[in-house]
């Protein structure tokens, strides 16, 4: 699956992800004709109770990871945060697990810390898959769009700089969070040996345009469970307010198909 993963991103047509959040949402991704699958973190997280930040238990997001594997048959990328921890040593131990559980890639990202803690922990991560005999890829998503770590006239050339730092440490892809100028995605993707992967965004160009500027991977990230949320919300706001069935019912997929879908049991 690793090997398959890494030519992915070197197909002709960008890797198109739209991210999964349990197991079944992973079922019904990989049967519209996915490729790969790659988890959302926050979705994830929301799922099972927590908030997003790198607060939810390595055993829960493992047993999560598990359950997706058990239905797939195809590669999976899971987004580990900032690894649950600020040790390297601790992140390469969780990395090695993620691995064991069938991952093909993860997802690393900066955030607010130094540059120099994420190469550490990208070097620490690369070490523990290259321990389990895996060749990881992996992604780090960079921050510095996304938080405004510069100004905005810096944010490519910052992007750039922790790119080298990163693509050093062993990194495979660059995930810079939130761009979506299109002088911007082009200067980034002629700028680093890294594979560049952008977000669904407010104002993103189309994949196909996106392959033409020399982005590799385009990702749903949180959205998709974030417009679920919110279709989730009103329809369970109106029947506990009025009672009304239609609404439920009619745009409603069939039991019978959401059954199907799911493998049956061994």
């Amino acid at each position: 699956m690793n090997t398959v993963f890494h030519a992915l991103h070197r197909q002709p047509r960008a890797l198109v992800l739209a991210n999964a959040w349990d197991a079944g949402s992973a079922r019904l991704i990989a049967s519209l004709g996915a490729q790969a699958i790659a988890t959302t973190s926050a979705g994830v997280a929301w799922s099972l109770g927590y908030r997003d930040g790198d607060v939810l238990p390595l055993d829960e997001h493992l047993a999560c990871v598990r359950r997706i594997c058990r239905v797939i048959e195809l590669p999976l990328s899971v987004d580990i945060e900032g690894g649950y921890s600020d040790d390297p040593a601790a992140v390469g131990t969780a990395v090695a697990r993620f691995v064991d559980a069938g991952a093909a890639g993860i997802n690393l990202q900066d955030g607010p810390a130094p540059p120099e803690l994420l190469c550490r922990k990208i070097e620490a991560a690369r070490a523990a898959a290259a321990q389990a005999g895996v060749n990881l890829y992996i992604n780090i998503r960079c921050d510095v769009f996304a938080r405004q770590l510069v100004p905005a006239q810096a944010c490519v050339e910052e992007t750039l700089r922790r790119a080298r730092m990163y693509r050093g440490a062993g990194a495979d892809g660059l995930f810079p969070l939130a761009v979506t100028d299109t002088g911007e995605i082009a200067a980034l993707a002629a700028g680093t040996e890294l594979l560049l992967n952008v977000i669904a965004w407010h104002g993103l160009p189309p994949v196909t345009e996106l392959a033409t500027l020399g982005v590799r991977r385009v990702s749903t990230g949180s959205w998709l469970p974030q417009t679920l949320w919110k279709r989730t919300a009103g329809l369970a706001a109106d029947f506990l307010a009025q009672g009304r069935s239609n609404v439920l019912v009619d745009d409603a997929e069939a039991y019978g198909a959401i059954n199907a879908l799911l493998p049956a049991p061994a």
